[in-house]
């Protein structure tokens, strides 16, 4: 795991859902409720540690003056009065848009065409720049604020 565990305790499955899911239903013209549900079927398995690592990343990054438990007063100060606050809505870039495809295919809404077209070296290329994009989409999002 390359982000400590405290974070997984901070940024848990329904916080960073609460923070996708206004992008998501854009991207995805349906309601919040909907979009909320699928995003949390895919950020069950694998995806959610892949995003939470690209966060840290991002966070580490970003950040030269604050150590790493630092950032982690920082998240959880954000989170601490409405962890659920909705993220921003974002325009869908090509990286948000694999990230999309990879959370269909997670919640299991994508098609067997996009399964091949991620499981091939660009759509893997693809999939980890959305990855990363999206992460640090998340990092600020949790780190916003006070």
């Amino acid at each position: 795991m390359a982000y400590p565990p405290r974070l997984a305790h901070l940024a848990t499955r329904p916080v960073v859902v609460a923070k996708l899911v206004p992008t998501y239903s854009r991207a995805h013209h349906i309601d919040e409720e909907e979009a909320a549900q699928r995003l949390s079927q895919s950020l069950r398995g694998r995806l959610l540690p892949s995003l939470l690592e690209e966060a840290w990343a991002a966070m580490r990054g970003k950040s030269k003056r604050l150590d790493d438990e630092g950032l982690l007063e920082k998240v959880a100060t954000t989170l601490r009065d409405r962890p659920q606050r909705p993220g921003r809505v974002v325009e869908v870039t090509a990286g948000w848009s694999a990230f999309l495809v990879l959370a269909d295919l997670e919640a299991g809404t994508a098609s067997e065409a996009a399964r091949r077209v991620m499981e091939s070296p660009e759509g893997r290329q693809r999939a980890q720049e959305g990855l990363v994009e999206v992460g640090r989409f998340l990092a600020a999002e949790l780190t916003r604020g006070r």
